[in-house]
């Protein structure tokens, strides 16, 4: 048998050649389905990257955005929607009462229990019944088209157009649905302009719904800056955002109402430094002492007797004012404001404020008090005033001044430092009042946890730069103490303390053989000792912290000093305070 090789390499040719076609049908298929994929793949990407990158066309109903339906009524204030919907009666637009006092004109106030509302101008208080047309300013009475004042489960409504009467605003009314645009908020506002036809949008994104369109040239409210947004305010009622790549840069523009003319008050203000001290008088012999507490007084030219007590809820007052004190009291060279306070236990300063006909009888008491005796004027010393007492107190505030400035009494309000009490209203009373005295003690008191200073010196300061964020200064009056407390904390940490003058303090001193040093965090010397059962601290008011105090008035130019009270001073610290208040 013979070998043959190029027969016997015929074989395996023809299977690589089979086997090659065999793997070139298969892999035909698996080809193309990688191509279908990768090109289902790209679409895909490329639709996901177009639906990224296009904004949305979706426009959002007005309904839906404003939430109205029916005879409700959208409110915009300027620069956000109000929660509270206004109400359309009988063809008219009508306003919740806390929306107008709370965002428009707080001098509307509604006398929930006498079903009344009132308007306190400079001079005199507009009274309107409920489901009346008519209101008397002065002499002359008006009657309107509409009802002004209207209550619904126990929820009242003024007309916008009576609000409008009183308050400086413009407002837009749309329908379809129903809104109103309100602009109260004048001078330099933050503005953008669009510099081309945009969206106003619901979110900062290009998929959030389309609020309105706005042409080029437009000008929107600036009310936030995100990364590539504005957050906008429409003239036509819309908050949204815009993009920064359609307007201009931000810039401050002017707005101002037109047509409207502010309240002037007066006021009686002094064109000498206030130099006041309070004279506690708790009988009327009390008053006898006069002479003797003013003997050395030097440079006071003002005093304060606490001659008027409110004593029952139905606004009686106690008096013990005295015009021979007050004939004496001129003869020296002193003014007299007398105190009025709500220091009675029985009674409810909520119940006494929060109704008309009891706060004018209280005022009508006063003031024939203030005449019979010839005051000078009346000091408000109402404290711990509560948020819920906060509206009826300011309007107390508001009526007695309108009395005072028409029998010419100085009126003069005692506040304590601004922290945790924004609801005694110090931007209205340095408005309708004369003077504001900030009572710049009392950081730590009888019943605090820990001993502490009476009045710190970053305390008095502090009170002092947060009144005049809402006071002018030639109105504040800078109160001082002339007292200090004696603090003593017990071995088991119960904390008690005593009142005590500067005399009395120097004398406990000096018998207890304390050592004292300046406390430069307080502004005030400090002294502590140790007995078996406890730990005995002072910070002194003496000349030295007084004087501390008295610099910061000189340099913020307050309206001059008060100090609590007379009988507590050395005196030598009068040399200290008319030394400041003289220059």
């Amino acid at each position: 048998m013979c070998y043959n090789g190029t027969e016997k390499s015929v074989q395996p040719v023809q299977q690589k050649e089979e086997f090659d076609g065999t793997m070139k049908k298969k892999l035909v298929p698996v080809l193309v389905a990688f191509l279908l994929i990768l090109v289902v793949a790209a679409v895909g990407i490329i639709t996901m990257m177009i639906n990224k990158y296009t904004p949305s066309e979706q426009v959002m109903e007005d309904s839906d955005y404003y939430g109205v339906t029916g005879e409700e009524v959208a409110v915009v204030l300027q620069d956000q929607v109000s929660e509270q919907n206004a109400r359309m009666i009988d063809g008219r637009v009508y306003l919740d009462y806390e929306t107008v006092s709370t965002y428009l004109n707080p001098r509307f106030y509604w006398d929930q229990n006498e079903e009344k509302l009132l308007y306190t101008t400079p001079t005199e208080i507009i009274t309107i019944a409920a489901d009346d047309s008519t209101y008397r300013i002065g002499q002359e009475e008006t009657t309107v088209e509409y009802i002004i004042f209207k209550t619904e489960e126990e929820k009242g409504y003024l007309a916008l157009e009576f609000v409008k009467l009183f308050t400086d605003m413009e407002y837009q009314r749309y329908e379809d649905p129903n809104k109103i645009v309100i602009q109260y908020k004048w001078g330099d506002l933050p503005t953008v302009t669009a510099s081309e036809d945009t969206y106003v949008r619901y979110r900062g994104g290009i998929k959030s719904d389309i609020l309105t369109q706005v042409l080029a040239g437009t000008d929107m409210l600036l009310l936030k800056e995100l990364e590539d947004w504005y957050q906008v305010a429409t003239e036509e009622g819309y908050i949204g955002y815009v993009q920064k790549k359609d307007v201009f840069e931000a810039e401050d523009k002017k707005y101002a109402s037109t047509g409207f003319a502010a309240p002037e008050y007066t006021s009686q203000v002094r064109e000498h430094k206030i130099n006041l001290a309070w004279h506690q008088v708790t009988s009327q012999d009390a008053n006898n002492n006069l002479a003797a507490s003013v003997a050395n007084a030097k440079g006071l030219n003002t005093i304060s007797p606490t001659w008027f007590s409110v004593t029952d809820n139905q606004g009686n007052i106690s008096s013990l004012a005295d015009p021979d004190y007050v004939a004496l009291a001129h003869e020296m060279g002193l003014e007299v404001w007398g105190l009025i306070d709500n220091f009675n236990t029985e009674v409810s300063t909520l119940e006494v404020l929060s109704r008309t006909s009891v706060r004018q009888y209280l005022i009508d008491q006063l003031i024939q008090k203030a005449q019979e005796v010839g005051l000078d004027g009346i000091n408000l010393d109402f404290e711990s005033i509560t948020e819920e007492e906060g509206p009826h107190f300011i309007q107390f505030v508001r009526e007695l001044s309108i009395t005072c400035r028409k029998n010419e009494l100085v009126l003069s309000i005692d506040n304590p430092v601004p922290q945790y009490t924004s609801h005694y209203n110090r931007k209205e009373q340095g408005i309708v009042a004369d003077y504001v005295i900030i009572m710049g003690y009392d950081e730590h008191f009888n019943g605090s946890e820990e001993a502490g200073s009476v009045a710190s010196i970053s305390f008095f300061n502090e009170g002092i730069e947060q009144t005049l964020e809402e006071v002018p200064a030639e109105k504040v009056i800078g109160g001082v103490p002339f007292y200090t407390r004696l603090w003593r904390v017990s071995v088991s940490e119960n904390v008690t303390s005593e009142v005590m003058g500067m005399d009395e303090a120097a004398a406990y001193i000096a018998e207890k053989g304390i050592e004292t040093f300046w406390d430069k965090s307080t502004g005030q010397n400090y002294g502590e000792y140790e007995a078996e059962d406890a730990t005995y601290k002072i910070w002194l008011e003496d000349e030295q912290s007084l004087e501390e105090r008295m610099k910061l008035i000189q340099n913020y130019q307050l309206a001059g000093a008060a100090a609590w009270k007379l009988g507590f001073e050395r005196n030598s610290v009068w040399d200290v305070i008319s030394g400041y208040l003289n220059e």
